[in-house]
């Protein structure tokens, strides 16, 4: 495979005012020169192969958008290079537009009051696309999805999955190289993101379309990636496919109980039993996520049982999203 993106040292760094409080400081800032430096993105570097699809994670504020804006010729690094299917793409950003798709979050380049085809036929004359080539792509959109009965439905009628679903397949229309996903399951129900996340990956085996997909979902990880980057507070901390990842971790293993009264009312009770432990809730389960390096499974249950009256337990290995947790407090040693 040949690279299709190329990113060495990069680094961006934008000059933010330090402002004041209240009415006075406001008058004060007007005026003012009192900057300071922040560095969004510090000394970056990978290479991305065609075809492969890389989730590119990190907490809010870790650097995520600043880097797909400067790969998508948004921004301009403030040192480094980056190269983008052999485009500089803030030096070429036409030529490098014509070659991505992009799907930022709920910003929609359909056009709202027009039924979905409307939109799709603008895009085609906007890209050029050859009308062989148009209808062949609208044949394979037939063949994964059940787009008929959007084809005609204005946009503003859609709802949000459907409208996700039609960014989609418009991003893919003109057939680009690389695609850049901008949490493209956020608020959507299960059925909906297990559809989407079908069809990315069918896209991206038929077209060979290469994918950077930002999300919080560990279940858009899990389902469509085997590569992943983290980044916290601008740097990289990590490079690597999944399984790669989860033996840093094979220590780890998830302890879930169901104990009786309300589940999260016990789970603070129980994070007061074990202090030092990861204990958290949802609507069915109490884990709690234990390093067996540190304490044997059956001594904490042990414990727990002398406390808690636990109806029912299950033993889970460490998923993604605990295992990104970690890093993002502990970093890969």
């Amino acid at each position: 495979m040949s690279a299709i993106i190329e990113i060495k040292n990069v680094s961006k760094e934008f000059r933010v005012l330090n402002r004041r409080e209240g009415l006075k400081g406001s008058l004060k800032d007007l005026f003012s020169r009192d900057y300071k430096t922040v560095r969004a993105v510090d000394n970056i570097s990978m290479t991305i192969q065609q075809g492969e699809i890389v989730g590119y994670l990190g907490p809010n504020g870790a650097g995520k958008s600043t880097t797909i804006k400067m790969m998508t010729g948004v921004l301009e690094p403030t040192s480094g290079e980056i190269l983008v299917g052999g485009n500089v793409p803030y030096k070429n950003r036409t030529k490098n537009a014509q070659e991505i798709g992009v799907v930022f979050g709920q910003r929609s380049q359909l056009w709202w009051a027009l039924p979905l085809v409307e939109s799709f036929r603008i895009l085609k004359d906007i890209y050029q696309i050859p009308d062989e080539k148009y209808e062949s792509i609208l044949k394979l959109y037939r063949s994964l999805v059940d787009i008929e009965p959007l084809l005609h439905k204005p946009v503003r009628q859609m709802s949000l999955g459907q409208r996700t679903l039609s960014d989609i397949l418009a991003a893919f229309l003109h057939d680009p190289k690389t695609v850049f996903l901008d949490e493209p399951t956020i608020g959507l129900d299960v059925a909906m993101k297990s559809r989407i996340r079908t069809l990315i990956h069918a896209l991206n085996k038929e077209r060979n379309t290469t994918v950077i997909l930002t999300t919080h979902d560990m279940g858009d990880v899990d389902a469509l990636c085997r590569r992943i980057v983290i980044i916290d507070k601008g740097r990289m901390l990590y490079d690597n496919d999944i399984g790669h990842l989860k033996s840093f971790f094979g220590s780890y293993r998830t302890l879930k109980l169901r104990m009786d009264g309300g589940l999260k009312e016990q789970a603070k009770l129980v994070q007061k039993e074990l202090p030092g432990f990861s204990v958290s809730a949802d609507d069915e389960w109490i884990s709690v996520l234990v390093d067996e390096e540190k304490a044997k499974i059956m001594d904490v249950l042990g414990k727990l049982q002398h406390s808690f009256n636990i109806r029912d337990m299950q033993l889970e290995e460490i998923s993604t999203e605990d295992v990104i947790k970690k890093i993002y407090e502990e970093g890969v040693q």
